[in-house]
């Protein structure tokens, strides 16, 4: 099974060094690597030309963005499976591929951890849904991360590439399409694939990508399901609202259901009484 992995890059050669010593350290031997670079002036370009005997296909150059970038690796793959590895992110060690080949064949997508790391140095594994049985809801507010995640080729011929119109979500949508409205076979598999620079774009505009998420949402959903989408995520807005959530584990204490009962109770005399 070849596998695709495909990174883009521009004026970060410390990250791109580490990205891609993570990948021409793989155990496995299958690999298509591709580097996408915008035409970075840091040294980024001699650094890939040094390595370049390893490669399947790099090419420094500008271009329209992300999106715009990992379409042009999406163009040259050749794999099974793709999988985007940006500059500045790991795999999490040399038997990542080896490990996960194991796996592939038999669904769309399949996905494993993030260790999400901050600039503080500090570390979490994020699992994402934790499910192969994703549907709509899970898009709600969350998705699957897209750099542990490998994606079948042919999905790409299927759904399109990445909208380039996009700036921060088409990773979003592509899944949202892919998995929520068209029900792709998902696997997922409790092992840490990448490491995660939280730096990143999306990590600090949430404002942009929420408005972006929108824009899609109204695109791609009929009126009913969107309207039905809105209403369901208000709903869990109130149900996730910490005091909700401290209210509903109450419920589970004797003493504080008891507590809470003769609480309704003086409340609900109180508003007989003014009334």
């Amino acid at each position: 099974m070849k596998i695709s992995i495909i990174t883009i890059n521009y004026n970060n050669l410390d990250g791109l060094k580490k990205t891609m010593t993570s990948v021409l350290e793989q155990t496995y031997a299958n690999v298509e690597y591709i580097i996408i670079d915008g035409g970075s002036t840091d040294g980024s370009k001699r650094y890939i030309e040094s390595c370049q005997q390893d490669l399947a296909y790099w090419v420094s150059e500008s271009d329209r963005g992300i999106y715009n970038a990992m379409n042009k690796g999406i163009a040259q793959a050749t794999g099974e499976y793709l999988l985007f590895l940006n500059s500045g992110d790991w795999l999490a060690g040399v038997k990542v591929l080896d490990l996960i080949s194991k796996n592939l064949g038999n669904c769309g997508i399949l996905y494993g951890n993030l260790i999400k790391v901050y600039a503080n140095g500090s570390e979490k594994v994020d699992k994402g849904p934790e499910s192969s049985q994703l549907t709509l809801f899970h898009f709600f507010d969350g998705t699957i991360n897209h750099p542990s995640a490998f994606i079948k080729r042919d999905l790409f011929k299927s759904y399109g590439s990445y909208d380039e119109s996009l700036k921060i979500v088409s990773d979003w949508k592509f899944f949202l399409i892919s998995i929520g409205l068209n029900e792709t076979v998902v696997k997922y598999v409790d092992l840490e694939i990448c490491h995660f620079d939280m730096s990143g774009l999306s990590n600090v505009n949430i404002k942009g990508r929420n408005e972006e998420r929108n824009i899609v949402l109204k695109n791609e959903l009929s009126l009913k399901t969107f309207n039905d989408y809105s209403r369901f995520s208000e709903i869990a807005k109130t149900v996730n609202n910490p005091r909700v959530q401290m209210l509903l584990k109450s419920e589970h204490s004797t003493l504080a259901r008891k507590l809470n009962i003769k609480w309704f109770r003086l409340i609900s005399i109180l508003l007989k009484k003014k009334g």
